[in-house]
Formats: structure tokens, sequence, C-alpha cells
């Protein structure tokens, strides 16, 4: 295992997890409780990481969480929903309407 890098706060190094998971990058979210320590422990040492299984994913994670925390370009054309049809603008990557993810190739 290797660690990747440490978050902000819980939610997003959650939602960076679910962005590398969709790329069939598997990771771990630890410290996701060590908030209720902070003063006892350092606050550096308190916030989320996400930790690689597999280091040689480490290159291709990065730009991955790098482009996630960008979000689409301005331009960006929306995209529709595989399963249901629907319309979506290009930030969202879950169907609002049917709960069905993204598929990258959408456009």
């Amino acid at each position: 295992m290797l660690r990747l890098m440490r978050a902000p706060n819980l939610v997003i190094g959650q939602h960076w997890v679910n962005v590398l998971a969709v790329a069939g990058i598997r990771c771990e979210l630890h410290n996701c409780y060590l908030n209720g320590a902070l003063g006892e422990i350092p606050a550096d040492q308190c916030a989320p990481e996400l930790w690689l299984m597999d280091e040689r994913d480490e290159m291709i994670a990065l730009r991955l969480i790098d482009a996630a925390k960008r979000g689409p370009s301005p331009d960006a054309p929306p995209w529709r929903c595989r399963q249901c049809g629907e319309t979506l603008e290009a930030q969202f990557t879950v169907c609002w309407q049917c709960g069905t993810a993204r598929d990258p190739l959408d456009g």
C-alpha cells in the first residue's frame, strides 16, 4: 500500500475515493474519524488520507484527482444517461433521475 495524499476533509476524501473507484483504482480512506482527536493530536495528523492498494496506480490516481479538483471546463457539453435518456450538465457524474453513473465515454 502507498499513501497517496491527505484530503482537506472527509467529504472530499470520499469523493476522491469514488473518482478512483470509477477508474478501477482500488484505494482506502484512512483517518476518517480522527477529527475528534484534534487538539490531542496535531492538526496535520488528523486529516483523512487516501491509500492506494497498488502503488503502480500512483501517477494515474494523481492525474484523476487533479482533474476532479478542477472539474469540467466551462464549455463542456452535457451528457445523456445511457439508462434512462436524461440529459445532464457536464459537472454531474451520476444521473439524478435513475442513479446510473456516467460512462467516461458519454458526451
